[in-house]
């Protein structure tokens, strides 16, 4: 760690444009004296569970389904069930210190569950929520400020900080530089600008980059379970609820099955989708224009490809003929997806790189993708998930075991 007098020297400009969130005042020599714990302690699990029963109470959750999403990852038999997994008794680990979460500005939720990794890795944790205003955020902070009102938790809040402040502060300097883990949440460019303030020298970093996700669909499958509503809404909250911003929501659609029941699941899909976009979402005018501009860019950089016709400027599909290795340079919010009949899933394997992420999927089985991935090894997918669930938090993300990359391991020999 660094030495008192460099950490004493970022003091003074830190807390000048910083909102400390919670609690309200930082006491920065009691709260990195603190000491790590074992991962999945029974008063975190207590804790989390008290936190979930909260916010349930709260009467705005139904307005938040990715509120109420983390109200139930965060109760007891979902940690346990999480624990039973992610925890060997056998081992002795121990969380690693003070980890620093710099959330991303896009996704609301998120932080929240960056800090629950944290927590059960067994760290205590200074937390930068975003930036941008979201009631998520304040109903997430509103339950956690009732918790702590009490005093049956005071062991674990405290090792809690959740602060607000702009990109340009100094705060993100002073963090890093007593922290033990920095986790940065965000777009290469903002990593690599975090990255310019120093790490203690046995601190690192867990980056979560720029990544892109696809869904694929058996056609085949598709058209004869007669479900394409449920199908849409699910899609509909992998895609839509982040406005396409989230880095596991799909931009390509590829169907895979005969021509005939490509064309029928087609059909029927978008028009379901169509009617659940009606329903629920409202488009910025700016990204219709943002639609605009990327479509005359896709058309300028590829071969054979056409804008399908379109009810209004909710829901934009365009055909390819080929599947370009650089697709996932072509990619836009709010409803803009670009879409390809494949023989195979071998035929993906060629596009997929390092930035590729989240496979969602509809009609396959376990057992098929298991051994799809096994046998063509891609570079890039770190998670397979159904439709409807990319957003899902799990503490296996973009290929990190969260607890395993929080927490130390100590290796006692005996003889």
């Amino acid at each position: 760690m660094p030495k008192s007098e460099d950490v004493a020297m970022f003091m003074q400009p830190v807390f000048n444009n910083i909102q400390f969130l919670f609690p309200k005042e930082f006491q920065p020599d009691g709260f990195l004296k603190q000491s790590a714990d074992e991962p999945f302690s029974e008063r975190v699990i207590e804790f989390l569970n008290a936190w979930s029963q909260q916010l349930n109470k709260e009467d705005q959750i139904r307005d938040y389904p990715d509120v109420a999403t983390f109200a139930f990852f965060c109760r007891r038999a979902n940690v346990v069930h999480l624990k039973n997994h992610h925890h060997n008794p056998q081992t002795l680990r121990i969380g690693r210190g003070m980890v620093f979460h710099i959330a991303p500005s896009n996704v609301p939720v998120n932080f929240a569950y960056s800090l629950v990794a944290g927590l059960l890795a067994g760290n205590f944790n200074v937390v930068r929520v975003p930036s941008k205003d979201f009631a998520q955020v304040d109903l997430i902070l509103n339950s956690l400020q009732k918790i702590a009102a009490t005093s049956d938790f005071t062991d674990i809040v405290q090792r809690i900080l959740l602060v607000k402040y702009d990109r340009q502060n100094q705060a993100t300097a002073y963090f890093s530089l007593v922290c033990d883990v920095r986790i940065i949440w965000g777009g290469d460019d903002t990593i690599a600008q975090i990255r310019q303030n120093q790490l203690p020298a046995r601190s690192f970093d867990v980056t979560f980059a720029d990544r892109y996700s696809f869904s694929a669909v058996n056609a085949d499958k598709f058209i004869v379970e007669d479900q394409p509503l449920k199908v849409a809404q699910n899609f509909y909250n992998d895609t839509y609820l982040f406005d396409q911003n989230a880095c596991s929501a799909p931009h390509l659609m590829v169907w895979l099955g005969n021509e005939t029941n490509v064309a029928k699941s087609k059909e029927v899909f978008w028009k379901s989708l169509e009617q659940v976009v009606h329903q629920k979402y409202h488009l910025q005018p700016v990204i219709a224009i943002d639609k605009l501009t990327a479509l005359y860019f896709q058309a300028s950089q590829m071969d054979s490809i056409h804008l399908e016709p379109f009810r209004d400027n909710n829901l934009w599909r365009v055909q390819l003929d080929t599947l370009p290795q650089n697709i996932d340079e072509f990619r836009c919010a709010g409803g803009y997806f670009s879409e390809f009949h494949a023989q195979t899933l071998d035929e993906i394997i060629p596009i997929v790189n390092r930035k590729y992420q989240t496979m969602a999927f509809y009609g396959f089985d376990k057992e098929q993708l298991e051994a799809w991935i096994r046998k063509s090894k891609p570079v890039g997918i770190d998670r397979i998930v159904p439709i409807g669930r990319t957003s899902d938090f799990s503490l296996l993300w973009d290929g990190y075991d969260l607890i395993e990359t929080l927490s130390r391991n100590c290796d006692i020999l005996a003889k």
